[in-house]
């Protein structure tokens, strides 16, 4: 019998192996985005390539998407359904919050469409907002 996470990365043509479903369960407890080094610690004692490749090769599938919000270090978050290989359908704003330093995704959020002039040709987008997230707000 196969399990969820299994059937996840097969549908994303991806070959389970211990350490991708490992990383894929890591990713899906958690709200957050998260660093390399955030999945090594929640991993324990995971070998720090091996991750690095599994986060790659699940970003090339469209799998997970990659966050740079401004704090240093790539985060990975879950993809929305219908992300592919060669097109990720998250365009929708992060949110990075500078007390306790997690970047959410908000895909309720979309990115607004910028119009540039007709020579420009955009390969990604991304849109970072920084401030104090909903949690830190109540516990203040």
């Amino acid at each position: 019998m196969a399990h969820p996470q299994e059937d996840t990365l097969i549908a994303k043509q991806i070959t389970p192996t211990a350490m991708r479903l490992l990383v894929l369960e890591v990713l899906q407890q958690q709200s957050a985005a998260l660093s390399l080094a955030d999945v090594e610690q929640l991993l324990g004692h995971a070998d720090r390539i091996t991750v690095h490749r599994t986060l790659k090769t699940f970003t090339d599938k469209g799998l997970v998407h990659r966050i740079e919000d401004g704090s240093g270090a790539v985060k990975f978050a879950l993809c929305e359904p219908g992300c592919t290989p060669e097109h990720h359908q998250d365009l929708h704003v992060h949110f990075f919050c500078t007390q306790c330093r997690e970047t959410s995704c908000l895909p309720a959020v979309a990115i607004p469409a910028i119009p540039l002039p007709s020579a420009f040709q955009v390969q990604e987008t991304s849109l970072v907002l920084k401030g104090v997230c909903a949690r830190c707000t109540s516990i203040a």
